[in-house]
């Protein structure tokens, strides 16, 4: 038995970009940035970012992504990893994406009534 889930908790990297087809279907793409900060063995502050290419072809979870989600969002977001490769010339290119099948919208500082009715508490309560 095998498990692949990915959960991430962090900031929305660009708006999405939304790709319709002729039969009506649709797939959101976007970017999220996780952050880690510590501190080194010299007690300077340090901070390490990733970035996670989030995909979605599920039509509810698209037409929330499309209507709300914008760059600087907080989200929690949970799918699948997938790596697929395809040639562009003459050369087999990777890339890895999350693919996305939960997503919840999380509330910033300040920040009134949301825009979603998922929500998780303040992001900025998150330990990073």
């Amino acid at each position: 038995m095998s498990v692949n889930k990915a959960i991430l908790i962090g900031r929305v990297g660009k708006d999405p970009e939304i790709k319709s087809f002729d039969n009506g279907g649709k797939i959101a793409n976007f970017t999220i940035a996780t952050s880690e900060k510590y501190k080194d063995r010299n007690g300077e502050k340090k901070e390490i970012t990733d970035w996670h290419n989030i995909t979605c072809s599920i039509p509810g979870i698209v037409g929330v992504i499309e209507q709300y989600l914008k760059k600087g969002d907080p989200i929690y977001i949970e799918g699948k990893i997938r790596t697929r490769s395809w040639e562009k010339d003459g050369q087999t290119k990777y890339i890895t994406e999350v693919h996305l099948y939960d997503i919840q919208f999380l509330k910033q500082k300040n920040q009134g009534a949301s825009t979603s009715t998922q929500s998780t508490g303040s992001f900025d309560d998150l330990p990073f």
